[in-house]
């Protein structure tokens, strides 16, 4: 696919200019075409078929749609040679095409179960790429190693912080493979029916955090009379073996105060058994990336969403895990998924997922194209199923091996996915807990998001927001537009990915950001 350069360019002598200096048309069938840069009114844009020049009808913003033809009220408007919207008005070639004029309604999606799940060429094992990590005693492989204070509920949430940030980088200092002491606390954990639906999604993130290969070593803080009651969890996920976790609860042991000291004091006896951990050469294949989007925009399908697919690929080549998520987000393109399932049973359980989300909106009273934020729309996208067929290229091209339900550990190796809604830290946080080591997420507004323990890279579909976020982007996308192969910018997240795993701080760990995104998924069951 030819991009061309982010510029205005002067009219021909004729006052024509060919179309792909402007915009750029992804499908021959497509109905539309991106703006590389402002459009102005009355410039008159070539399409190359010999049919006559669509003159622009008025300003459009780059990143955002221009009509190529004439629609009817009713018609489907396509991108990406895909259905992402239809016309809600009549629409004139060279019309802007966005919220005011296009809109979602049902069409039928052919899923073609199994049908594009083509063989992966695998990489020999011994000419697998490495990485320096943390290989565990049950053979997991950290990039991190970090001391994790795990609250059970919202009431020992302050405690649980107390403890962990009592260990600053000073009090570190004698323990150098220690990565540092975290909080994971969240909202709920009381108030809720014991093994409901809201008690599960919880308890699962909670062990799955617990056992993440990036935790060196956990201890549990609760309140006491929660219904999530420690106990419980440690049974429920055998968590409470030989070698069992410290535990507190705020109310046996006295109060705030007593549980931070004793908090600190369990802490202090791990923090020698964790700073025995040492990275080591591990293959790739132990990576598990968890692929993320947020802040889209009109560029995110077209540079870095694509870029990330194509370091999926190599990723699986390498055999590792690659997981997708936000079910909300693939809502209008999960056809293309089912298609690469490995067998009836991986693509209709994607399928189930969908139907699920459509179930759950109906009773909520929302519509799933409600997902598209306004800075979405800002950035020029219209709908779900537009933001959708960006989103899903993340995920590259390989055979869906595995669909999982939320914080549920991820066994399967190659391209995996998992139920979870769009919104990021609550998608983030079932991928990590589901054993993701390592964040992939890629943004066009400029997410300045985070995660710990698994360290977040952040990837600008612009060149734009790259520069004005210097500090917070790590890999600029947006090159794809300036002339830069796709095969360039996934080789660049590639090795930055390398080094992050061995220990390189991304740009979000560099500024310490990513304890506050814990976010376990709650269906709003409050009793």
């Amino acid at each position: 696919m030819t991009s061309g350069n982010l510029q205005l360019f002067e009219p021909s002598p004729q006052g024509v200019v060919p179309l792909e200096q402007l915009a750029l048309r992804l499908h021959p069938d497509d109905d539309v075409a991106i703006a590389k840069s402002a459009l102005q009114v009355g410039t008159l844009l070539d399409l190359g078929d010999g049919s006559p020049p669509v003159a622009v009808q008025g300003f459009i913003v780059s990143g955002h749609k221009i009509a190529l033809r004439a629609l009817n009220e009713g018609d489907p408007i396509r991108r990406y040679g895909q259905i992402i919207a239809f016309a809600t008005q009549p629409i004139r070639a060279g019309e802007h095409v966005h919220t005011h004029n296009a809109g979602v309604r049902d069409f039928a999606r052919d899923y073609a179960l199994g049908t594009a799940a083509h063989p992966v060429d695998t990489v020999p094992e011994a000419e697998r790429r490495t990485f320096q990590g943390y290989l565990r005693a049950n053979g997991r492989v950290g990039t991190r190693n970090y001391i994790a204070v795990i609250s059970t509920v919202n009431c020992s949430a302050h405690t649980s912080r107390q403890i962990a940030h009592h260990f600053t980088r000073e009090r570190l200092a004698a323990y150098p493979n220690v990565d540092g002491v975290i909080a994971l606390t969240h909202s709920s954990g009381c108030a809720t029916r014991v093994n409901g639906a809201d008690y599960v999604l919880l308890q699962r993130s909670l062990a799955g955090m617990a056992r993440h290969p990036n935790v060196a070593a956990y201890i549990l803080v609760g309140l006491g009379c929660e219904t999530n009651q420690v106990a419980d969890l440690m049974a429920n996920y055998g968590l409470d073996g030989a070698e069992a976790a410290p535990h507190l609860t705020i109310q046996d042991t006295g109060g705030i105060r007593k549980t931070v000291e004793a908090g600190i004091a369990a802490v202090e006896a791990l923090l020698p058994i964790a700073n025995q951990a040492t990275r080591s050469t591990q293959p790739i294949s132990e990576l598990m990336l968890a692929l993320q989007c947020g802040g889209s925009d009109g560029w995110s399908g077209v540079t870095a969403n694509p870029a990330l697919g194509l370091l999926s690929d190599e990723i699986v080549r390498q055999g590792g895990t690659v997981v997708l998520a936000e079910t909300p987000e693939i809502y209008g393109a999960e056809h293309l998924l089912t298609r690469r399932a490995i067998d009836r049973a991986v693509g209709e359980k994607l399928i189930d997922k969908v139907r699920w989300w459509e179930a759950h909106a109906a009773r909520l009273g929302i519509e799933i194209d409600n997902n598209p934020s306004a800075g979405n729309k800002a950035g020029g996208l219209t709908t779900i199923y537009e933001k959708s067929l960006g989103a899903v290229a993340k995920g590259g091209s390989t055979p869906l091996t595995g669909v999982y339900d939320y914080a549920e550990p991820v066994t399967a190796r190659g391209f995996t996915f998992m139920d979870s809604p769009g919104y990021d830290p609550v998608s983030v946080t079932g991928q990590v807990a589901g054993g993701c080591n390592l964040v992939l997420f890629t943004t066009g507004r400029g997410s300045v998001f985070g995660f710990k323990p698994a360290p977040s890279i952040k990837i600008s579909t612009n060149s734009a927001t790259y520069e004005r976020m210097t500090d917070d982007m790590d890999v600029n996308a947006g090159a794809i537009m300036e002339g830069c192969s796709m095969e360039s910018v996934a080789t660049e997240m590639l090795e930055l990915a390398i080094r992050v795993a061995s220990g390189e701080p991304s740009k979000s760990e560099a500024q310490d950001v990513g304890e506050d995104e814990f976010n376990p998924w709650t269906l709003g069951g409050t009793l």
